[in-house]
């Protein structure tokens, strides 16, 4: 189709996600037609720099060879098939080789298809492990302030994000949120790890305070990244995993977002030597191709619910597409790129060259911090840098930046007035470049 009629006939029958329809009246949609590497392309010889590896799934680039070619192999032998009560090859290996890769200790691996599934699977596990052991006084979850874990309504009751959940808060579970250990909230003098153990006294308060009710402490390691990609130092890991373990309460580090080397390590949690109880996994999973998810467990766990029959304490949830064939045999390709590529080195190298493109914002008096794990490079656009008071949200300053960036071939797609860059890895030197140019007009263009 010609853009045009795409667009056309897309807002004639679509309901797109994380979107008010209304805005696409004066915001026009992008007409993608095919992907290679860190571009996106249309059918008329327009293209963009895919910024934020659309939606932080595309790992090593848009139809990376490799992956391409193990999901050809699986397709030529089988699809899918129901995991009740059958198996397959691509499921067992992907499992095995999730486990050898994880932080010690997580043994057991149960798929499903999204981040937020993965989200609604640990809750109700370690909700139902307590009880099976019980305990039924364990009803409740600790959540922290500014995190995210997606928009189903057991992972919308967990995230304290207000524009996804204000609406339907009338629906949710009531957790406990706890203090945020996000260094952007450090005041005075304090360091990042300073911050980080403040926030851990109040966990800490909680715990002693609510522990004998609560299930599970659910945590995004390192990165909050839809409450604004908000930073925090590894020590608060460290200190949230022994004040677990000291109330016999449930770690669950969703590491849907951060996972698969954005942090600069395999895996966030390895950054604070810790192993969770619960290590949430999806979007990069797959690199990108293909929905999958999957919660990775302990041997305790497990054996928690492994009983006769009679005894009703099966973990009873499903769904139809878990270990899917084709989806398990991708995300098999992106553990061997990990394994046979030096990936997480190359990326340590990509993320200093960030570090050195993004070093000028920092000067821009609209810009009240400039903050980087790994891959993910956050700025942060404030109306004051005295106080980092923020603009308007109803100014939509962000809007302004994205509208910018996407006259000129870069596809940013700020969170509010965040602008971020979580590039696929293979990015190159030009593209950072241009990436870095087209973010410098932006700033300018948002906050003029």
């Amino acid at each position: 189709m010609r853009n045009d009629e795409l667009i056309r006939r897309d807002l004639a029958v679509l309901w797109h996600p994380c979107t008010q329809m209304h805005d696409h009246e004066s915001v026009p949609l992008l007409p993608i037609r095919s992907a290679q590497g860190v571009w996106l392309e249309d059918g008329e010889g327009g293209r963009w720099l895919d910024a934020v590896s659309s939606w932080w799934t595309c790992l090593f680039g848009h139809r990376h060879p490799p992956i391409v070619a193990a999901i050809e192999r699986q397709l030529a032998q089988l699809d899918h098939v129901i995991l009740a009560g059958c198996s397959h090859e691509p499921a067992v290996r992907l499992a095995e080789a999730l486990c050898e890769a994880a932080p010690p200790g997580l043994t057991r691996v149960f798929y499903a298809d999204n981040g937020s599934a993965a989200v609604e699977i640990a809750l109700k596990m370690s909700f139902h492990w307590h009880l099976n052991r019980g305990d039924p006084a364990r009803r409740r979850f600790i959540a922290v302030r500014g995190g995210y874990h997606g928009e189903t309504l057991g992972a919308l009751s967990v995230t304290d994000v207000p524009l996804y959940r204000s609406t339907y808060d009338a629906l949710l579970l009531r957790p406990i949120f706890v203090a945020s250990p996000d260094a952007y909230g450090a005041v005075d003098s304090e360091s990042s790890e300073d911050m980080a153990l403040r926030a851990a006294a109040d966990l800490r308060e909680t715990l002693e305070r609510e522990g004998r009710n609560v299930c599970a402490l659910i945590l995004e390691p390192l990165v909050q990244c839809a409450g604004g990609m908000r930073m925090h130092h590894p020590r608060y890991l460290r200190e949230a995993r022994a004040l677990c373990d000291a109330h016999g309460v449930h770690l669950v580090a969703d590491e849907i977002a951060v996972g698969f080397g954005r942090t600069g390590t395999l895996f966030a949690c390895e950054q604070a030597g810790i192993s969770p109880d619960f290590l949430l996994l999806s979007k990069g999973l797959t690199g990108g191709f293909l929905p999958l998810s999957a919660v990775l467990t302990t041997e305790a766990v497990y054996a928690g619910f492994y009983a006769e029959h009679a005894t009703r304490k099966a973990f009873l949830h499903s769904h139809s597409y878990t270990g899917n064939a084709l989806a398990c045999s991708a995300a098999l390709a992106v553990l061997r790129e990990f394994g046979e590529q030096p990936w997480l080195e190359r990326n340590r190298a990509t993320g200093a060259k960030m570090t050195a493109l993004a070093a000028p914002f920092a000067a821009h008096p609209k810009v009240g911090e400039v903050r980087q794990t790994g891959m993910i490079l956050a700025i942060e656009l404030v109306r004051s840098r005295a106080g980092r008071v923020p603009f308007d949200p109803t100014e939509r300053r962000g809007l302004r930046a994205y509208r910018h960036a996407i006259a000129r071939g870069v596809l940013l797609r700020p969170l509010g007035d965040v602008l971020y860059w979580m590039p696929p890895y293979d990015i190159d030197d030009a593209a950072l470049e241009l990436l870095a140019d087209v973010t410098a007009g932006a700033i300018a263009a948002a906050t003029a």
